[in-house]
């Protein structure tokens, strides 16, 4: 008989033994998860800095996520969009509402809602704009991230997604982020589409200058082309607002979002687009099995009603403003900028960022590095300001002493 794993060495060794080494994690085995609490095989707690990349900004294991997820799961889990279901319809209503956009595609995945926006786009640019087959232009921005899939690591210009895995999907224009004169010196009259993150996350939360994203959409309105925002991780309270592209006066024509869309629960995603974008597919398209199930559309309603009856945006706005107050008390000469909007903050030096967050870990908090040098701070936004205090206390220990 299998015996089981008991100690963390034993949970570890099993996984590295079975499981493809595509992820390089911190060695805490999380068994248990609450607000934002953890717990480890060995019973210890730690305070969740990360939250699963902004997937749970609800907190984890939210009882009213929970609740509605139970409660569909007694229901109907499944039909396919062979047939229609009673909770999808509501997920519509409910995102036009917060949104104000027109009409939703439903997908599982980030990566699965930006190949729907990149589609849309595709198939819009040449059946409405009127560019030739195969002609169609994306510009997109460097250091971006939008997802694994072989087309978008196509648009991406790190390396290491790109390693190994050509021949690359054309028909991508990178330029620098932050620059919206390289934006307008990219578009020609085979552009579709500007995609963007409004602030990039994985690049280190970087923030573009002020008044970059009007720019941006003035260049796509003066050349016919659509201005999608990617807000997978910067949408649904992140930055202090409902989404980040709402710090500027700007109205986007696609809208990405994933991620803290199911607070944690279940993979949902969604592309949200002007109706005569999406009026581009028609039935045989696009699609998917799992894509718009009853129970990621009941669980995506409650995590929506939880962001919006938790002032979660709010929260995130005037706790983030706190937070970086005291982060930039810090004195250690291999910090090179602390930046952020909201809870959502990166922290860049000049050597590597793993070993303070290794030394993190034993105090405790869990964060994770990005692009090796910048510390990403990002709890669940129910996270409060003591518990924000007790976490300042060990940044404070491992960076300043």
């Amino acid at each position: 008989m299998t015996s089981e794993p008991r100690t963390p060495d034993e949970f570890i060794a099993l996984e590295d033994e079975y499981g493809a080494h595509n992820y390089h994690p911190l060695d805490v085995i999380i068994t248990r998860a609450e607000g934002v609490w953890v717990w480890d095989t060995e019973g210890r707690k730690y305070l969740d800095f990360l939250a699963a990349y902004s997937a749970v900004n609800q907190g984890h294991c939210h009882p009213k996520i929970r609740a509605a997820a139970e409660e569909q799961m007694r229901q109907v889990t499944l039909t396919s969009r062979a047939f229609r279901n009673d909770r999808l319809p509501l997920l519509y209503r409910k995102l036009h509402e917060m949104t104000g956009m027109d009409v939703a595609l439903p997908m599982n995945t980030g990566a699965e809602a930006v190949e729907t926006a990149l589609k849309a786009a595709r198939k819009w640019g040449e059946k409405v704009k009127g560019i030739a087959a195969g002609e169609q232009e994306i510009v997109v921005c460097r250091d971006n991230f939008h997802g694994r899939t072989i087309t978008i690591i196509s648009a991406s210009s790190e390396a290491q997604y790109r390693d190994g895995f050509g021949p690359y999907t054309p028909g991508f224009v990178i330029v620098e982020y932050g620059d919206s004169e390289a934006i307008a010196a990219a578009v020609t009259p085979n552009t579709c589409a500007v995609m963007i993150e409004p602030i990039q996350g994985e690049a280190g939360i970087r923030i573009p200058p002020e008044g970059y994203l009007e720019a941006v959409e003035s260049v796509c309105r003066e050349n016919n082309a659509l201005f999608i925002l990617d807000e997978i991780q910067s949408g649904l309270g992140r930055t202090g607002k409902l989404f980040a592209y709402q710090h500027e006066n700007v109205s986007p024509d696609g809208l990405i979002v994933g991620k803290a869309l199911s607070g944690g629960y279940y993979p949902v995603a969604a592309f949200l687009a002007r109706r005569e974008i999406m009026d581009v597919f028609t039935p045989g398209d696009h699609g998917s099995t799992f894509g718009g199930n009853p129970l990621g559309s009941a669980i995506a309603m409650a995590a929506l009603e939880v962001i919006e009856e938790e002032n979660l945006a709010d929260r995130s706005a005037e706790l983030g403003a706190w937070f970086l107050d005291r982060l930039r008390t810090i004195e250690n000469p291999h910090i090179v900028e602390i930046r952020g909007r909201g809870l959502w903050i990166g922290l860049e030096l000049d050597e590597p960022a793993r070993p303070y967050c290794e030394a993190l870990q034993e105090e405790g908090l869990l964060c994770k590095e990005t692009h090796e040098n910048v510390i990403r701070f990002a709890p669940p936004l129910v996270i409060t300001q003591d518990e924000l205090a007790w976490a300042f206390e060990r940044i404070e220990k491992v960076l300043g002493g």
